[in-house]
């Protein structure tokens, strides 16, 4: 069903009850309780850790999760706020406010719901593994950077959001270690390490928090002396009440300041969605439609801001979760928002009684998961390039900000990779003889005899920017004696960019000021077609374009003899 004209808009859930069932509802219903259970620690966590407080976590996870599941294109996809946000949006509040957060997760929103307008599902997923890795493992230790004070009780104010600084002052401010808010938050952490080892569906954050809750609470009734700072203590009673859709002020400098915040936002939301999805999609055997689900992504990240939320998008773990319990369609995840928001309406008072320390070990547990220090280590065994691009990922991630990690991430994959291109292309000069069939299956040999005054020159691999330049100069470094005909093969180009247009026409015209032919041989139609839409056959003039080597030799030597 296309909804929209071209517009690649089909929601899984428009289609999931087509033929849906009570049997199936029982399932997504089971799944969508779960998964809304386990949600609700991460949910408050990532909140509180992205520098706004736990209603503006779970809010994101009710009104982003619903929309995500409503619109996205994945029917297994969860959606909420994640880990992977907390520091560029800790530092978009830090410098800009709560108000600049709304306007960058607005414009990322827009630019989710562009990239899937022009069908840019499938791209994305072409982002170099060693970036994911590098600005994932980067994101975890800044996580893990930020809990190091509730979790070791320092009672720190004010504390610097830049990396280095950060751990300047708990090293100079150990001393200030409250042991009893350590031990809370130790025993937060083994609860979740040893939950999953008696069952794995036991989500042991919620167990961590429920058990060290109601242990903390008992113990300050019993022993004053003994306290561990709350949620309440640090952002007061939180309201039960959903918050009113405000406006915010737009302006082109605002814009133009948060426009880079705001990409990063969309790439990283696109990254981690489409790679929840291309997971679920493995276990599952469904397939995701990737431009859907940047559309519904983006509009989650579009009405989020106007209720004070954070940026949304698909989590990985709630979305295993989702599938481990039997959940398969998307109102699965719209049962888990339902959930969150009866959470919200009747037990917010519990929450207020959480201690900040518990849920420093559940962002800790957070920070371990998401490091996949397999995953780097098994990079360190690939080649340099890898290696490269994933330390200067995760170097910028943790010392500067994730902003500048993809920017200069990408550039150096780009870099990199199109210098791989250009070792792999390779351009061949042949004179006298040339045998045909060299470089296919074919066992028979043709020898081509070719005339003097005759040069051939054959390009193996894409003729873009980068060969061009180097054509051009093996070219002249390799000419001893001024030729008549040139013969360019192109058996092996399979494309030809604008500058690889622009050197060949250059090449064609400078060769005729000469009085040298250029004849091109082994094009394919889709260089042809490049070609031909430029004049670049008219330039050449007629019969000066071959599809096989045998006609262009026998047409250059007749040029040749005629010269």
């Amino acid at each position: 069903m296309n909804l929209i004209g071209t517009i690649d808009f089909r929601p899984k859930l428009i289609s999931s009850l087509r033929h849906y069932s009570m049997s199936r509802f029982k399932d997504d219903l089971v799944a969508g309780i779960v998964v809304g259970i386990v949600a609700l620690p991460l949910a408050i966590a990532f909140g509180i850790a992205s520098g706004v407080s736990p209603t503006i976590g779970l809010i994101t996870a009710i009104i982003g999760g619903f929309l995500v599941s409503a619109l996205g294109g994945c029917s297994v996809q969860i959606g909420g706020p994640t880990g992977a946000f907390i520091v560029i949006v800790y530092n978009i509040i830090a410098t800009y406010g709560l108000e600049g957060l709304a306007i960058a997760t607005l414009m990322a929103g827009i630019i989710l719901v562009m990239m899937g307008i022009f069908r840019l599902g499938v791209v994305i997923k072409f982002i170099p593994y060693p970036i994911v890795v590098g600005f994932t493992a980067g994101i975890a230790l800044t996580i893990f950077s930020t809990q190091i004070n509730d979790f070791l009780g320092l009672g720190l104010r004010d504390v610097p959001s830049e990396f280095l600084p950060k751990w300047g002052l708990y090293l100079s401010n150990l001393d200030k270690i409250d042991w009893y808010t350590t031990a809370v938050g130790i025993a937060s952490l083994l609860i979740i390490v040893i939950a999953p080892k008696i069952s794995k569906k036991l989500p042991g954050a919620l167990i961590s928090i429920i058990v060290i809750t109601a242990a903390t609470y008992i113990i300050g009734r019993l022993h004053p002396e003994l306290t561990v700072e709350t949620i309440a203590q640090r952002f007061g009673n939180m309201s039960t009440d959903i918050p009113l859709p405000h406006s915010f002020e737009l302006n082109m400098a605002t814009i133009n300041q948060l426009l880079p915040s705001a990409f990063t936002i969309a790439v990283l939301g696109a990254i981690e969605s489409l790679l929840s999805a291309t997971v679920a999609d493995g276990v599952t055997g469904s397939r995701t439609n990737s431009n859907t689900e940047l559309i519904g992504q983006g509009v989650a990240n579009i009405v989020v801001p106007f209720f004070g939320g954070i940026p949304v998008t698909g989590a990985i773990a709630r979305t295993m979760t989702n599938i481990t319990n039997g959940g398969r369609t998307p109102v699965a995840g719209i049962v888990h928002t339902v959930v969150l928001l009866l959470i919200f309406l009747f037990l917010m008072p519990l929450i207020n009684l959480v201690p900040m320390a518990c849920l420093g070990g559940v962002l800790i547990m957070v920070a371990y998961n998401m490091s996949g220090w397999r995953t780097v280590a098994h990079i360190f065994k690939s080649p340099k390039s890898d290696v490269s691009v994933l330390l200067v990922t995760f170097f910028l991630t943790v010392i500067f900000d994730l902003t500048i990690a993809i920017e200069i991430g990408l550039l150096l994959a780009i870099v990199l990779f199109l210098k791989r291109v250009m070792g792999n292309t390779t351009i061949k000069v042949y004179s006298e003889q040339l045998d045909a069939a060299e470089g296919t299956d074919l066992t028979t040999h043709e020898v081509l005899e070719v005339a003097k005054g005759v040069s051939v020159y054959e390009i193996e691999g894409p003729f873009f920017f980068g060969i061009a330049t180097k054509f051009d100069e093996l070219m002249r470094s390799t000419l001893v004696d001024k030729p008549k005909v040139r013969i360019i093969r192109m058996r092996k180009v399979p494309f030809i960019d604008s500058t690889g247009l622009h050197n060949l026409e250059l090449l064609i015209t400078s060769s005729r000021a000469e009085g040298i032919d250029v004849v091109l041989s082994g094009v394919n139609p889709t260089v042809m077609h490049v070609l031909e839409r430029d004049g670049v056959n008219h330039l050449l003039g007629p019969n000066h374009i071959f599809d096989h080597i045998t006609k262009a030799v026998a047409r250059a030597n007749e040029i040749a003899l005629e010269k």
